[in-house]
């Protein structure tokens, strides 16, 4: 009890502080809380089944949104992260990990190819970056294979993704665009947004909640931290 009214004086005072005032839900719908408190986003629920099609960007040493999604849904889902860390981590663990859930080893771009990718500054954290920003170490870079969206639905033969779930350290502000703009159709984004990343982090959520409002899309649920945020297409409201 305790460290719920903790929690929500924590929401409360960063909602007063007006840091986060961009930020607010859009349309009311049925939500629930996927995988475990670090490594969960806000989902509607009733639009997924077992042909659903989920593709899931940055799952480092966590798949507990992802197991969570195939237990209560039984659909597939597609984690992708170039992280070397996080491969290690897959690899360890395939004996453990549900047939539904098939892993890649690369990330998602705004092109296809190779790209520069900043390694963690602290060798016990798992995720490193596209972006060379205050938790990466900028002497410290691999090459790693990154794809567009449309690369990789065309490769698994998807042409709609029902949720794609994005936890790419600061690059969603580079990598959304490119996907709103695709013949790929996404029903749900979920997002980790990464303004702390940046002085101008702010204007940059703003400039693309408003970029995936032209799209059709609205907020339906916001987590306590004010980083996970995850939208809706127009299209599953009607």
């Amino acid at each position: 009890m305790l460290s719920l009214l903790k929690s929500k004086l924590k929401k409360t005072l960063m909602v007063l502080s007006g840091r986060f005032d961009h930020l607010r839900t859009e349309t009311k719908l049925a939500k629930r809380w996927y995988g475990n408190e670090y490594g969960g986003f806000f989902v509607y629920p009733d639009s997924l089944n077992e042909k659903s099609v989920v593709y899931s960007f940055g799952i480092g040493e966590d798949v507990s949104f992802d197991t969570d999604i195939i237990k209560h849904h039984g659909c597939s889902v597609f984690g992708f992260d170039p992280t070397p860390k996080s491969i290690r981590w897959i690899n360890d663990h395939r004996s453990m990990l549900p047939s539904s859930f098939s892993f890649y080893e690369y990330g998602i771009g705004d092109k296809d190819g190779p790209v520069t990718f900043f390694l963690p500054k602290n060798r016990q954290h798992v995720s490193g970056s596209l972006i060379n920003q205050a938790n990466v170490d900028e002497k410290q870079s691999i090459q790693v294979e990154m794809r567009t969206v449309p690369s990789i639905a065309a490769m698994l033969g998807h042409a709609k993704i029902d949720l794609l779930k994005m936890d790419i350290e600061g690059a969603e502000y580079m990598v959304l665009e490119n996907v709103l703009n695709s013949p790929v159709k996404v029903s749900q984004f979920l997002i980790e947004f990464h303004e702390r990343f940046f002085e101008d982090g702010k204007a940059r959520t703003i400039k693309i909640l408003d970029m995936m409002k032209a799209h059709g899309y609205k907020v339906f649920a916001i987590s306590d931290s004010f980083e996970e945020v995850s939208l809706i297409h127009k299209d599953l409201l009607s």
